[in-house]
């Protein structure tokens, strides 16, 4: 059997997968958060998530 290749090393790995339906507007809304950041798309989602979870902890 081959080698398993190493990847880049990390403290916090993305080994779970999320799908979800969008539409046309909220798909081009994240699009465009994320040519403005100039992060990937799953990034301004994750930060999305975060912020929407630190506002619950706020209430």
């Amino acid at each position: 059997m081959g080698e398993k290749k190493m990847g880049r090393p990390t403290d916090n790995p993305k080994n779970v997968s999320v799908k979800f339906q969008a539409d046309n507007e909220t798909f081009e809304k994240l699009k465009k958060c994320s040519e403005k950041m100039n992060v990937s798309r799953a990034e301004v989602i994750r930060q999305g998530i975060h912020k929407a979870y630190d506002d619950l902890e706020k209430k």
